[in-house]
């Protein structure tokens, strides 16, 4: 699966992992995952630098409904991004841009030892 995932219940921790193509689907089922394991008030680290993704318009669109009913509803945790791609830099910023109405802590880093140095300090 390009989307693999651990939650640590004792660190209120998550950590993913996006590898190769990434789809709708495949990001439908670990938001999903989240919210079955009372995840969504955990910090979130999230490695994209192996992914790729021709997420259209309306595929974006969809996902930002989705998070966006979540966060509606849940607490949602401080999220942090390792993205080291333009092309992934340009997905990453309109995923947050359509879900971001909620006021929770979100950051784009270059490596993940940045944004698990930044996780480490924000409550989740």
């Amino acid at each position: 699966m390009p989307i693999t995932w651990t939650i640590s219940h004792a660190d209120r921790l998550v950590t993913v992992k996006a590898e190769g193509p990434i789809t709708l689907k495949e990001a439908e089922e670990y938001l999903d995952a989240i919210v079955v394991n009372d995840a969504m008030p955990y910090r979130k680290l999230v490695d994209c630098t192996a992914m790729h993704t021709n997420a259209s318009d309306e595929e974006m669109m969809q996902l930002g409904g989705r998070m966006r009913a979540y966060v509606a509803t849940l607490e949602g945790g401080p999220l942090a991004f390792v993205v080291t791609r333009p092309d992934v830099l340009d997905y990453v910023r309109r995923y947050i841009n359509l879900v971001m109405g909620a006021t929770r802590p979100v950051k784009i880093f270059e490596t993940v030892a940045e944004a698990r140095r930044w996780l480490e300090v924000q409550t989740g």
